[in-house]
């Protein structure tokens, strides 16, 4: 069968891929996505050149129309004091409506059963009110060892709050002696052995050290097939691989909106609540903007909720915090996931496989080859050696070339689809090289 040749890199097979310079120049002279990047504002160096920009997955770049949508809200502040609640250019009091379609979108989920509020850990908190409620022998929590640090802060410090012990009631699956990622074998394994003891199932949709990208679907059906609930944090997940999660039918969910979703630093957080939990809601903390908006102002002194994932709000939305998602979530509409999802499987691939060629003793990439368990995040481990890896890590930066490191020996990298180029790969290459 003749292999007929790529006119874009959406069209590309492994076999033409090319660790080299001008291979990278032709993906961007054909990369259909190429003018999002015009569309965010990109770092320079002290001489005026671009960075290659690769912390997405720690802190998103800010899209340009940022300035304009935060500056819509301080005119209608300025012009309008109160009633811009009611009359601004878009209603402050409604103004949390205005991100359902996009992260519902991002999401897979139905339109009422996302909310845009609080920031991650403080979703996380209110969720486990909702959905670890332990009762009889039914009392444990599975989650990973190595999760990042503030879910098991979280899980534990809530766990001692409802007088339990996150000694017994916290079970932990790790990877096995050697390797770095979970399998899912595992994950299921110590689910099925926990059975009628078990009350909630826990992880990251995309693991932050690793990259490894888990099967939310096949973990949430081992937790309920036990009778447990399971929740998922999305942090690295949203906006970066795809989601279903109405679907998938998770229980819970939430996630920032800094990383990938370039909402900037502190960014407004955002949570699911899959529609079957909203009719006969478990408990919840509740508060004013959680009630219905027909009787919000009735000020009565019980609580009517409002329908859907928002009755999970307990305060009105911090307007300027969450105008910058509005010009975000223009650019992640119009260039849609899939395709997103597709340049960043390239990126990742070119990389991988110039470094293989390069560098693999020295050079080892943890994140898994297979494009189904990574998104646009990959892990280098430095030659297992901490000082090796710290000193190269320190040599990008001056090089114009911006990533993160991780203890002990990791330099994490993560070509956002929506920003980065072919060309910032090869420069990222050249200089680890």
């Amino acid at each position: 069968m003749t292999h007929t040749a790529p006119k874009t890199i959406f069209d590309l097979a492994a076999s033409d891929m090319k660790p080299t310079r001008d291979f990278a120049l032709w993906c961007d002279a054909h990369d259909p996505l190429a003018s999002f990047r015009d569309a965010f504002e990109i770092p320079f160096n002290a001489k005026g050149e671009p960075l290659a920009y690769f912390v997405g997955n720690s802190l998103g770049l800010m899209a340009r129309a940022t300035r304009d949508r935060i500056k819509e809200e301080l005119d209608d502040w300025s012009a309008m004091g109160a009633e811009g609640h009611v009359h601004g250019l878009r209603p402050w009091i409604k103004y949390h409506e205005f991100f359902r379609e996009n992260l519902a979108e991002l999401t897979g989920a139905l339109a009422h059963e996302v909310v845009a509020m609080n920031s991650l850990t403080v979703n996380l908190h209110f969720l486990l009110m909702s959905f670890y409620r332990p009762h009889g022998q039914r009392r444990r929590i599975v989650m990973e060892r190595g999760a990042f640090p503030s879910d098991r802060f979280a899980v534990h410090s809530f766990v001692r709050a409802i007088g339990g012990d996150p000694s017994v009631d916290v079970i932990e699956v790790a990877p096995r002696d050697g390797e770095e990622c979970l399998r899912h074998d595992d994950i299921e394994a110590e689910i099925a052995r926990q059975g009628d003891a078990l009350a909630l199932v826990m992880f990251g949709g995309v693991q932050y050290y690793t990259g490894q990208v888990l099967d939310i679907a096949r973990i949430t059906r081992a937790a309920h097939t036990v009778g447990a609930k399971c929740g998922w944090d999305l942090a690295h997940a949203v906006g970066n691989v795809a989601l279903s999660l109405h679907d998938w039918n998770a229980d819970f969910a939430c996630w920032c909106s800094y990383k990938y979703l370039n909402g900037g630093p502190g960014a407004v957080a955002g949570a699911f609540i899959h529609e079957r939990h909203h009719k006969n809601p478990p408990p919840r903390l509740e508060g004013w903007w959680g009630t219905n908006p027909a009787t919000r102002f009735q000020m009565g002194p019980n609580f009517d909720p409002c329908p859907g994932a928002d009755a999970w709000q307990v305060s009105n939305p911090p307007i300027l915090s969450l105008a910058p998602l509005l010009a975000s979530f223009d650019q992640f509409h119009q260039a849609k996931m899939p395709r997103l999802i597709a340049k960043a499987r390239a990126m990742t691939g070119f990389i991988e496989l110039s470094l293989r060629t390069r560098d693999a003793q020295h050079i080892r990439v943890i994140t898994p080859s297979s494009t189904s368990e990574r998104g646009c995040q990959l892990s280098l481990c430095i030659n297992r050696d901490p000082v090796a890896a710290r000193k190269l890590f320190d040599s990008l930066l001056p090089q114009g070339i911006v990533c993160d490191f991780r203890h002990p020996s990791v330099i994490r990298i993560a070509p956002a689809p929506l920003y980065t180029r072919f060309i910032d790969c090869w420069r990222l290459i050249e200089a680890l090289s």
